[in-house]
């Protein structure tokens, strides 16, 4: 049994009549009978009466054509369905985030994609460090991160920095500098230091490191924290001072104040994707995030 053999069948049962129907089937009325034939045979049973002026449906008839009828709906509605995972309007896509991307970019791109894409099922994860997300769009848990760009080729990863952050000044708002509109970097160099993991686990950590070390000076004391939230909680528990990129100021908490740097410390925000990455939904996705980067540029 094929569809065109239902879609026939269906077509002869609404109009009764093989004439009507073929020319609507845009097929020769012998060849629509045979094809009605074949379903008979197939089945083991009549159903359609026939007579010099029309066609009537048996019992088995009127029975099959709601199944006709069904089956065609469900067709139709799988290729409309893959029409718009084509088009990259539906489909499942999975985004990481790093921890001060979840704050401005995050809302901003899924807000956008929920408006634009309905069919879109998205699966945000964010509060992530950089080696964790690369993992991730690695084996498979994400299908494109929003990272901090390390310099490193990865021909399995394609990259796209998205744009160039400013560094900010984290202060418990009780200390001395809390209230100066700017401050040089140097002038924190007796400070303790909250940071985001050493190592290979978090790529920010490094690059304050560099910062400190461009200004003159390493922290005398690092106290070091998983997420970017926490990072600034313990700012605000006046156990150290800390840098973050500007975007960080949206996550308003009672206790800090956010400080201008004099001199221009960036870093960088990148948009990585499998290597080939065929999906048109993530590619749909991909350029709603590139878009609103853009359009949140310092």
């Amino acid at each position: 049994m094929e569809l065109r053999h239902l879609r026939a069948f269906a077509v002869l049962a609404e109009e009764q009549h093989f004439g009507r129907a073929a020319v609507r089937l845009h097929i020769a009325q012998p060849a629509l009978s045979q094809q009605i034939k074949q379903l008979e045979r197939e089945f083991g049973v009549e159903l359609v009466s026939r007579t010099t002026r029309r066609v009537e449906l048996t019992e088995a008839g009127r029975r099959f054509a709601e199944h006709a009828r069904a089956v065609l709906g469900s067709a139709d509605r799988a290729a409309a369905d893959m029409a718009l995972v084509a088009a990259g309007q539906a489909g499942r896509v999975s985004v990481g985030f790093i921890g001060t991307a979840t704050y401005d970019l995050l809302p901003l791109a899924a807000r956008e994609v929920r408006d634009e894409l309905p069919g879109i099922k998205l699966e945000l994860h964010g509060e992530l460090l950089s080696p964790r997300l690369l993992d991730g769009l690695r084996d498979g848990a994400y299908d494109l991160v929003v990272l901090r760009p390390d310099g490193i080729e990865r021909p399995e990863i394609d990259e796209q920095v998205l744009r160039d952050e400013r560094l900010i000044a984290v202060l418990p708002d009780r200390h001395a500098l809390a209230t100066r509109t700017k401050i040089d970097l140097v002038q924190l160099a007796n400070e303790a230091f909250v940071m985001h993991f050493s190592g290979h686990r978090s790529s920010m950590h490094e690059h304050v490191l560099a910062a400190c070390k461009e200004a003159g000076f390493r922290p005398r004391e690092i106290v070091e924290v998983g997420e970017t939230a926490t990072l600034v909680v313990f700012v605000a528990a006046g156990l150290g001072v800390a840098l973050v990129p500007e975007p960080v100021r949206s996550l308003a908490l009672a206790g800090v104040a956010y400080v201008e740097l004099t001199g221009a410390v960036t870093v960088g925000l990148a948009i990585a994707t499998r290597a080939g990455e065929t999906s048109p939904a993530v590619r749909r996705v991909a350029e709603i995030i590139v878009r609103r980067s853009a359009s949140r540029r310092p």
